[in-house]
């Protein structure tokens, strides 16, 4: 398994660093989305459509959304402080997502408890991968068109290193629970190797980019803010696979599962990401 998830690393990563750094942010949406459209395709399954004719109509759905955005979405149009026309409804857009966050928290501790709100009707959950799918989408997009390819690179190995702390260092030294209802191998002591790995790249990437000291801070906070948001993604996911009964999202990735199972970490982890660094306008 281990080779498997290594192999596939080698492979995607290379492809992955030369679209961030080499590629406009229009043919970064195109390359981002082929992402989305997998990854609703497996949203389907886990919603409960499992034919093929329906799993094919949601991530048509989603498709055509993306293209609708692609098409006619500006980004340079984009104004950040002023919170006007495209702007606007970037900013909303961010906005919905993180609050939708805060919810996803309260049914992912309220699960835990023995409470469950997670709702069973697929149309409910299809609706929910909208809100799950689409704002990372958005916030990566603005990333890398107002921030530059390298940022998207950083929050990409950011989330990396988070999880790859957590699994190796879970995985040698995890004695407690993190949330045994919902995902039994997750501990707290993965928890603090994700925020020890991912606290050492922070800080490498502030002082090379020569921040000052006020920066650092709010950077560093930003980061751990980021990798906490990371982990709910992570758990959330697990929750649905697990009413969905199902281990993994999908099969396309070898020893990796399916795209969801990749990228679930980054669908709470970008939008929380992007909107605070926009609120803090030009601090960074």
């Amino acid at each position: 398994m281990l080779k498997q998830r290594l192999l596939t690393a080698i492979i995607l990563i290379p492809l992955i660093v030369w679209v961030l750094l080499s590629l406009s942010s229009q043919t970064f949406a195109w390359f981002l989305s082929i992402f989305v459209i997998l990854g609703a395709y497996e949203w389907a399954g886990i919603c409960g459509w499992h034919s093929k004719m329906a799993r094919s109509l949601y991530t048509i759905t989603i498709s055509l959304v993306l293209l609708m955005g692609i098409l006619n979405w500006e980004l340079g149009n984009f104004v950040p402080a002023k919170f006007i026309g495209n702007g606007f409804w970037l900013m909303t857009i961010l906005i919905v997502a993180c609050l939708w966050w805060l919810l996803a928290l309260f049914w992912v501790l309220r699960y835990q408890q023995g409470h469950s709100f997670i709702p069973v009707s697929p149309f409910i959950k299809g609706l929910l991968g909208f809100l799950i799918l689409l704002p990372p989408w958005v916030a990566l997009l603005i990333l890398h068109e107002h921030f530059g390819g390298p940022w998207v690179l950083f929050l990409l190995v950011l989330i990396w290193a988070a999880d790859s702390g957590a699994y190796f260092i879970g995985k040698r030294w995890g004695k407690t629970k993190l949330a045994e209802k919902i995902s039994p191998g997750k501990t707290y002591e993965g928890v603090a190797g994700a925020l020890l790995t991912s606290f050492v790249v922070s800080l490498i990437y502030a002082l090379f980019q020569s921040m000052s000291l006020m920066t650092l801070l709010f950077f560093m906070l930003l980061c751990l803010l980021t990798v906490m948001a990371s982990i709910l993604g992570d758990l959330l996911e697990s929750l649905f696979k697990r009413q969905a009964g199902i281990k993994d999202s999908g099969k396309i990735l070898p020893g990796h599962g399916g795209v969801l199972d990749r990228i679930d970490s980054l669908t709470s982890a970008a939008p929380i990401f992007v909107l605070c660094l926009l609120l803090l306008g030009n601090l960074f």
